[in-house]
């Protein structure tokens, strides 16, 4: 198989790895398995340009995505696109998807598993329309992310510092919305600081990920309306893997699902995989079971 890997220069740990040496082994890896590799380093303005062009490309089987959870959603959305295989070298902060695919975090045994690993169909979902793998989320994380965009940070553990500082600052003037949440034949109404939709339920682990990717289900988990002091005692709660038990969340397992905003403000804004997106007052959520190919490891013998 030709596999063709696009590894963001300027995402999570690649920023600080001799790239020329990474390429160097990753090559020799894919061609002991017997597979080729084209590996293209770019920086990450030009990225999604080069998965399009990768997507497009009738001689590539697998696209191979280097880079953090961003990166990957993008790489996701154009292999479903274009039918091709998904596969994922975590290089990130956090890799969210690549700890579901149950795929090693470093880099040339992420690597290894890849060129040695075995093609999956998964459940991809879509929120009008928009491809993502991991959640989709409104109020306290879509505040998050914005606030950490706004600091400067140069490596994995100023990104994490980066996060800490903006929960702090987030937790001084918790969100409060209204949302309509419309699953099966159910419609309720909530005043809310925080919705996670997630592909696939998540598990109980301290960073939480779905514990499966093909049960055509969405996990929806609520968090009611805070205070400060609810709030940091919610992040602490996800941090030690507690947050389940927290008496201000709720969840449920749907196949299908709306959310509206009945009072959305102009600039409001949602995550997906991490990257900010205009929130619109209507989100309609759709499950595509099987719709992604990947590669995970080969099970151990």
């Amino acid at each position: 198989m030709l596999f063709r890997a696009i590894l963001n220069r300027d995402g999570g740990t690649l920023r600080t790895t001799d790239l020329d040496a990474l390429r160097q082994r990753a090559e020799e890896i894919f061609r002991e398995a017997g597979d080729e590799l084209d590996c293209r380093i770019v920086d990450g303005r030009k990225v999604e340009k080069e998965l399009k062009a990768a997507g497009e490309d009738p001689d590539v089987d697998v696209i191979l995505a280097g880079g953090g959870d961003g990166t990957i959603s993008s790489a996701a959305s154009v292999a479903f696109a274009s039918g091709k295989v998904l596969a994922v070298l975590p290089a990130g902060t956090m890799n969210l998807f690549a700890r579901a695919l149950s795929m090693p975090v470093e880099l040339e045994a992420a690597l290894i598993a890849i060129a040695h690993g075995d093609v999956h169909q998964i459940d991809i979902c879509t929120a009008n329309g928009r491809p993502f793998v991991h959640q989709f989320g409104v109020g306290v994380h879509a505040r998050l992310v914005r606030i950490r965009d706004g600091m400067n940070y140069s490596s994995r553990w100023g990104k994490m510092l980066a996060s800490l500082r903006a929960i702090t600052a987030a937790a001084l003037n918790p969100p409060r919305f209204e949302v309509d949440i419309a699953g099966g034949a159910a419609t309720t109404k909530s005043v809310v600081s925080g919705i996670a939709i997630s592909n696939n339920p998540l598990d109980n682990g301290p960073v939480p990920v779905a514990s499966k990717l093909d049960s055509g289900l969405f996990g929806v988990y609520l968090a009611e309306s805070l205070t400060t002091r609810e709030l940091l005692n919610l992040a602490l709660d996800v941090f030690t893997g507690r947050w389940r038990a927290n008496p201000r969340v709720t969840e449920a397992e749907v196949s299908a699902l709306v959310l509206r905003f009945p009072k959305r403000k102009r600039n409001a804004q949602a995550v997906i995989d991490g990257e900010l997106v205009p929130l619109d007052r209507e989100v309609h959520f759709k499950m595509h079971p099987g719709g992604l190919a990947v590669i995970r490891p080969a099970p151990v013998e």
